[in-house]
């Protein structure tokens, strides 16, 4: 079983700016494991390392510019590993070992399925919020975050040119399953039968190369989306788009603009799905990307919406 996204491997164009960037963002610097990178964690123990756009350890990139250059896939037991060598052996760029997997994907993103490094977070557990009929909170108020301290990476979303064959690639050689889908405009897929809405969301714009569109971070509800949104506000982060929600998936958002390539995402409250789940195919529309949502964030002073300068 692969249990989601464990490591992200970027090169960037300025390694300082993107250093200040992921310190705002909440991640940790950690002590490197590889020479002349920077690590940053969350706090499950997923991995990001800076690398220069020129380091020769990287795989090619999929676009120009600061851009994710790899992306590394938990796997939980052998089994999986005989699975995925079998399936992807005649995938370009193929390279494998007793508990490492590699390859590029249609769109020519290199990733690499290595044993599961994260782990359970019981401490991260917030107070429930109260509803018609379902109160889970007494005596107790609601959190107020000063920033985000992200959980785990969530999701990676990226531009591609020939949905249809990317697609398949991932369900039927990786294993994925097919949560929602944009006809002929995109699929929501997730890495295992029961998790949380999508582990990948690939994205066919018109005319569109490949490339990223963001990184998703999994934060631990509505309040620390806020909090982290207007730290990075303080900070003089500029905001995509956000707070808002999401109908297809029922998430919280909030992204930032990023320096490492594409945006950064504050997310919680996705839909949790098991195999008994039958994938929804719509029209790309407006109303189904967002219910609601802030175009250029939050004040952090006056705590209305930002205002065009």
């Amino acid at each position: 079983m692969i249990t989601g996204i464990e490591v992200l491997k970027f090169g960037v164009e300025n390694r300082q700016e993107a250093k200040t960037f992921l310190a705002d963002f909440g991640l940790k610097s950690v002590a490197t494991d590889i020479d002349g990178t920077d690590l940053y964690q969350t706090q499950n123990g997923s991995k990001l390392y800076l690398f220069d756009t020129s380091d020769a350890r990287l795989p090619p990139a999929i676009e120009a510019g600061s851009t994710l250059r790899e992306v590394t896939w938990g796997v939980e037991n052998d089994q999986d590993f005989e699975t995925l060598k079998a399936n992807l052996a005649n995938e370009p760029g193929f390279a494998s070992s007793a508990s490492h997997v590699q390859c590029r994907d249609p769109n020519g993103m290199t990733i690499v399925f290595e044993k599961s490094i994260t782990h359970a977070l019981p401490e991260a557990k917030t107070e429930g919020i109260n509803q018609f009929g379902n109160i889970q909170r007494v005596n107790a108020a609601s959190p107020v975050y000063e920033k985000a301290e992200p959980v785990a990476i969530g999701h990676v979303v990226f531009f591609t040119p020939d949905l249809e064959t990317t697609q398949a690639f991932y369900i039927e050689k990786v294993g994925f399953h097919l949560s929602d889908a944009y006809r002929k405009r995109g699929a929501f897929l997730r890495c295992r039968g029961e998790g949380f809405h999508h582990d990948l969301f690939l994205l066919s714009v018109p005319n569109k190369p490949a490339g990223l569109n963001h990184v998703a971070f999994v934060v631990r509800d509505i309040h620390e989306v806020i909090g982290g949104g207007l730290s990075m506000n303080r900070q003089d982060w500029s905001t995509f788009i956000g707070p808002g929600r999401h109908p297809i998936s029922s998430a919280y958002f909030w992204y930032v603009n990023s320096p490492l390539g594409g945006a950064f995402e504050y997310y919680t409250n996705d839909d949790y799905l098991t195999e008994e789940w039958q994938p929804r195919e719509e029209e790309h529309s407006l109303e189904l990307f967002t219910e609601w949502a802030i175009e250029g964030g939050l004040d952090h002073e006056t705590r209305r919406q930002v205002k065009p300068a």
